[in-house]
């Protein structure tokens, strides 16, 4: 299943680059109404994205750069904040827990690890795991194969 949200993802994404906006808007549509989560068609997914539960309640803003072998637990939000235009930049391989909200014009540094129901506004440094609202380090220099099994 997440491969299918993840293909009608890319598919929307391809559509919007060539201009037919109207079948892009449809894609998403069908995400989330099959899926329940909304993958905005301008969003540029990384190689290998995981999204836990078939990416039940992810929601991830259509300017939203994730990187490679990312993976997105449920119920998350990628987005943007009020008076900021631009949105997060995920790095790669990192790890978003259940429930996270990371938001505004951030960046989540390589290897990071984003505890269960944690806001972030603020950039996060590589390899660090971070939780709470607001977000904040409370580990530093991890090895992200205890956090991420896929590597």
């Amino acid at each position: 299943m997440n491969s299918c949200v993840v293909a009608l993802q890319r598919l929307a994404h391809a559509l919007d680059r060539r201009g037919l906006r109207w079948p892009a808007l449809l894609c998403v549509l069908i995400n989330r109404l099959v899926f329940g989560c909304y993958l905005g068609c301008g969003a540029r997914l990384g190689k290998r994205i995981s999204l836990a539960y078939g990416a039940l309640g992810i929601i991830v803003h259509d300017k939203a750069v994730i990187g490679d072998d990312v993976r997105i637990g449920a119920h998350v939000v990628i987005g943007g904040r009020s008076k900021h235009a631009d949105v997060p930049v995920i790095g790669d391989r990192v790890v978003i827990a259940t429930g996270a909200k990371v938001l505004g014009p951030i960046r989540i540094g390589d290897e990071a690890v984003i505890g269960a129901n944690a806001v972030v506004i603020e950039d996060v440094p590589a390899r660090c795991v971070v939780a709470g609202i607001p977000a904040r380090v409370i580990k530093r220099d991890i090895d992200i194969r205890r956090y991420h099994d896929g590597l």
